[in-house]
């Protein structure tokens, strides 16, 4: 039987795999003594929590599975006493002894108390609590040795790089390995700047690269393809011929190629200075497009950084030279379409992981390395992820470090994974010490 596992019960599970318990005798309920030869290995699925454990109960040495739950009397609730899969168990390290537990045959299982320290509870909730907002490890930050920081940080960088080419080898496998359409794809993504991301790449996947490759000679048409789908064309007034002759080229070949549409693309733009809306960041996309799209193949080719940066360094003319949406100028006229620091994102966020995941797949270290080195030569990116770091300690001078920061207040700081986390594991050891917490 299938059940939720209760955050107590997930923190009691982690302290038994790390063996978190206080130095202290440890005895089942009826006072045999305890020793841990090997807690087993973490179940992740149905079943036991962890197999293959080996434990000394008395003066006999038992190999089998262990459960564990807050209550003992939820071994009943669960219905494990009438599961196969539970056969195997050798002991159930609880919480609180309310209840003896035995299976279907009148077996007895041996049940044990989880023995920690009297603050390690405490110490996990106000971790936890305060990991989405604040930053409750600052202190334990400024106390670890560097080298296992660099360890950790390390780690997290390549594990935000293999996120983004598991994402773009899913793109590639739905492009049936055409490169040239996943990079529009995951250029489009990029140019939302997060902010954006899901309604741009949205827009480049209602509008396939092989339709623009056909009007690729035409800036209009491209234009008029990419601002009709993304839906801004709907609530321009016509009172420029520039806005009239789009509309109506987009008319024509939303009709000619059976242009389907996101009903409510989720185009944000509020609280955005004007140079940042989308509309200049798809016209800049229109000029990247114009005159057919090959920049899959110039990343491939780029020796430097400063290669693939002059691949991103596109002026805009004419209508949005002047204009940072329909209708609305611009206080100055502004022809670059990216700044320095906008251009090096889309590297870090469009160049490395597309020559990483190129690399992977035809089997390159030297193409592998040579995306690693852009980020170690790209400044860090400034924000308030890598300032709150910053003012715990740690150094962050280039893009490496950067995106690893952003990788831990992501996906372990603002999901409360500090269980995960090695900063959070550390700190929480700490306070293994003494006696029985669970209560």
């Amino acid at each position: 039987m299938y059940h939720i596992v209760n955050p107590v019960e997930k923190l009691m599970q982690y302290i038994w795999q790390h063996r978190l318990w206080p130095r202290v005798d440890m005895f089942t309920v009826d006072r045999r003594r305890v020793t841990v030869i090997d807690p087993g290995q973490l179940n992740a699925n149905s079943g036991p929590d962890f197999f293959n454990a080996k434990i000394k109960i008395g003066d006999e040495m038992w190999a089998g599975d262990v459960e564990i739950h807050v209550k003992a009397s939820d071994w009943h609730r669960h219905g494990h006493q009438d599961d196969p899969a539970y056969r195997s168990v050798i002991l159930h390290v609880v919480g609180k002894d309310d209840t003896a537990i035995t299976l279907n045959d009148g077996r007895v299982i041996p049940q044990m108390r989880m023995p920690c320290a009297p603050d390690f509870r405490h110490a996990y909730d106000s971790l936890v609590t305060k990991a989405g907002c604040g930053l409750p490890c600052a202190d334990e930050i400024k106390s670890l040795d560097a080298i296992y920081l660099h360890s950790w940080l390390d780690s997290l960088a390549y594990e935000r790089l293999y996120a983004k080419t598991d994402r773009i080898s899913g793109h590639l496998s739905r492009m049936a390995g055409d490169w040239e359409s996943v990079c529009y794809i995951t250029l489009a993504r990029a140019l939302g700047f997060g902010v954006n991301g899901d309604p741009f790449e949205h827009l480049a996947m209602s509008l396939p690269l092989q339709f623009i490759g056909k009007h690729s000679d035409s800036q209009l048409s491209i234009e008029a393809l990419l601002f009709g789908q993304a839906g801004f064309l709907d609530k321009a007034a016509d009172d420029d011929p520039y806005i009239t002759l789009l509309k109506n080229e987009y008319a024509f070949l939303s009709h000619k190629f059976s242009l389907k549409r996101t009903a409510s693309p989720g185009w944000k733009m509020s609280r955005m200075r004007p140079a940042n809306f989308p509309h200049r960041r798809i016209a800049f996309l229109a000029s990247l497009l114009f005159g057919g799209f090959k920049l899959m193949s110039r990343i491939i080719d780029a020796t430097s950084v400063d290669n693939v940066r002059a691949l991103f360094n596109i002026e805009l003319a004419g209508y949005w030279a002047r204009h940072y949406s329909f209708n609305s100028l611009l206080d100055e006229p502004k022809a670059t379409a990216l700044g320095r620091n906008s251009v090096d994102i889309l590297v870090i966020n469009v160049v490395v992981p597309l020559l990483y995941a190129y690399a992977m797949n035809v089997d390159s270290r030297e193409r592998a390395d040579h995306a690693i080195n852009m980020l170690h030569e790209l400044k860090a990116e400034s924000n308030s992820i890598v300032a709150m770091f910053a003012s715990s300690g740690i150094e962050c001078t280039d893009a490496f470090t950067s995106q690893a920061l952003i990788q831990l207040r992501r996906q372990y700081c603002e999901t409360r994974k500090c269980l995960y986390c090695r900063i959070g594991h550390r700190m929480l050891s700490k306070r293994a010490k003494n006696k029985d917490c669970m209560q």
